[in-house]
C-alpha cells in the first residue's frame, strides 16, 4: 500500500515537471513572437498630407537616383563590364555634389578592381563608436536592380545630403557596398565583409549599422508579400510596409 502511494507521488512530481517545462516553453515562444512582431510606433492610417516643397524635392531626387542606376546603368555586376564603375561614378558625384569627400576602398576580385565608397560626417564627440548607414549598389545577374538595391542606394544618398548641414554627436559613415549579390554573397569578396575587416584592423568601434535594402516597392494587392514557411502567419500579406530587422 505504501509503495503504491510512493509511486503515485513520484508520478505526480514528474507530471508537474513536464507541465512546467511545457508552460515555460510556451511562454518563451510567446515572448519570441511578440519580440519578432512588435513595433514601437503605430502604423499610419488615413489620407497623406500633401508633400511640402522640400519633400517633393526629396521625392524627385530619390526617383532620379533609382532611374539612373536601374535604367541608365541597368544590371550592375562583374558579368556586365563597366556597370559597377558607372554606378560608382554616379554615387561619387552625388556625394561630392552634397559636399562630401569620398573615399574608395578598392580591392581585387577575379582580376577586376571593385570598390566600396564611403563619405564621412564627423560628429561632435571624438570618443564613442561610429554609426554606419549603408546599402549595396550591385544587382543580381539578370536584373536592373531598381528595388534591390537602387532604392537603398537612393536613400543613403539622400540621407547624406539631408544630414550635411548638421553636426551629429557620433560620426556617421555613409557607405555604398559592392559585390553583395551572388556569386559573392557570403564570401570573402563581399564588399561589406571587406569593409568590416578594415574597421577591425583600424580599431574603429561601431555603435550601430543601418542597412537599407529593398525599400522601393509598394502595393496594396493581397498576397503580394510572401515569406518562408510559418513566418507568413506573423506578418502582413500586402507589400505596403517597411520591415525592420535587427539584433537587440
Amino acid at each position: 500500500m505504501f509503495e503504491q502511494l510512493a509511486d503515485s507521488a513520484g508520478l505526480n512530481w514528474k507530471l508537474w515537471l513536464v507541465l512546467a517545462t511545457i508552460l515555460v516553453a510556451l511562454l518563451a515562444t510567446l515572448v519570441w513572437i511578440l519580440r519578432m512582431t512588435h513595433m514601437p510606433l503605430k502604423s499610419f492610417k488615413g489620407q497623406f498630407a500633401p508633400l511640402s516643397a522640400e519633400e517633393t524635392e526629396t521625392s524627385q531626387r530619390l526617383s532620379q537616383h533609382v532611374q539612373y542606376l536601374s535604367k541608365t546603368v541597368g544590371e550592375r555586376n562583374l558579368s556586365r563590364p563597366g556597370t559597377l564603375e558607372a554606378a560608382a561614378d554616379y554615387i561619387r558625384s552625388s556625394l561630392e555634389e552634397a559636399g562630401y569627400s569620398v573615399t574608395a576602398q578598392s580591392y581585387a576580385v577575379r582580376s577586376h578592381r571593385v570598390s566600396n565608397l564611403e563619405a564621412k560626417l564627423v560628429g561632435s564627440e571624438s570618443a564613442g563608436g561610429t554609426i554606419i548607414v549603408g546599402a549595396h549598389y550591385d544587382s543580381v545577374p539578370g536584373s536592373p536592380g531598381a528595388n534591390d538595391n537602387a532604392s537603398g542606394v537612393a536613400a543613403v544618398l539622400e540621407l547624406a545630403r539631408l544630414f550635411r548641414g548638421f553636426t551629429p554627436r557620433k560620426t556617421i559613415r555613409f557607405v555604398l557596398f559592392v559585390n553583395e549579390e551572388p556569386p559573392y554573397f557570403q564570401t570573402e569578396s563581399m564588399g561589406s565583409v571587406v569593409y568590416a575587416k578594415q574597421l577591425r584592423t583600424d580599431r574603429i568601434e561601431v555603435s550601430a549599422m543601418v542597412s537599407l535594402e529593398m525599400i522601393g516597392y509598394y502595393t496594396d494587392v493581397l498576397g503580394s508579400q510572401k515569406y518562408p514557411d510559418l513566418l507568413g502567419l506573423l506578418y502582413p500579406k500586402r507589400g505596403n510596409f517597411i520591415g525592420f530587422v535587427g539584433n537587440p
